[in-house]
């Protein structure tokens, strides 16, 4: 993340934990993969009587810094297991509160009206395929670049794309570039690609091409009450049906 980018990200945070306190709301860091599907469930959430939660949203290796940093935090859901890991390792989780949310597919996009041929295999001449660069989250930091990096390496086009692929901040970041008809290609979560009209789903990425996609999410330490009641709200039947419709698949 530039120096800028993180300037602006920590003006938000401030702005976002200070109106959090106002409404003595619930607050959640989540993956920017699920930005759609939570705004949904925070308004439901409302409906029912509680504050609206605030939700803030980005990368989760940005947020699980922000939190190691000290960011006012009560609940956060990350789009992979490592970044969860990170802070449990620090003492930031509360324990025995983690639990996989959702999980999700990988896939490969290309802006609407310029699609082209995609094998999903290995052996198959990917980056002859199109031309221009291909935009995912920074392998090996943001989880749906660390997910993409492991499928093109297992595709045997990781090598020949050298070069060529473009890491953002976000997966969202990499959806809007390919939106855009910046990037000619893009690998984010299905989820991402089903929100968007101005993308083409050129084929989904084997499973076994990548280790396997899971949402956890736990409350912190210093969580207060209201949060675990939101914790308990996003795995009822309802909530899931919200996840469902934004393209998320049950937890593996």
């Amino acid at each position: 993340m530039t120096p800028h980018w993180r300037l602006v990200l920590w003006c938000l945070l401030l702005t976002w934990s200070l109106g959090a306190r106002a409404e003595d709301a619930v607050r959640v860091f989540a993956a920017a993969s699920l930005t759609n599907a939570l705004n949904d469930i925070g308004m439901r959430w409302q409906r029912l009587g509680h504050p609206r939660p605030s939700l803030a949203y980005a990368a989760s290796s940005t947020l699980a810094k922000q939190i190691d940093a000290g960011a006012p935090v009560d609940l956060f859901a990350s789009a992979d297991l490592s970044w969860m890991e990170y802070l449990e390792a620090r003492d930031r989780v509360r324990p025995d509160t983690r639990s996989n949310l959702v999980g999700n597919a990988l896939v490969l996009i290309a802006p609407k009206g310029h699609a082209f041929k995609a094998e999903m295999r290995a052996g198959y001449d990917l980056a002859a395929a199109f031309e221009g660069r291909l935009c995912t989250g920074e392998p090996g930091i943001v989880p749906v670049g660390i997910y993409a990096r492991q499928s093109l390496d297992a595709l045997g086009w990781l090598a020949p794309l050298s070069g060529r692929i473009v890491g953002t901040d976000d997966v969202r970041t990499a959806l809007a570039f390919v939106e855009r008809g910046e990037c000619a290609a893009g690998i984010v979560y299905a989820s991402d690609a089903a929100i968007s009209d101005k993308v083409e789903v050129l084929g989904v990425f084997p499973s076994s091409s990548h280790k396997v996609i899971v949402y956890p999410a736990a409350l912190l330490r210093g969580a207060r009450p209201e949060a675990r009641a939101f914790l308990d709200y996003l795995k009822t039947p309802e909530a899931a049906a919200v996840f469902a419709r934004y393209g998320f698949t049950p937890p593996p």
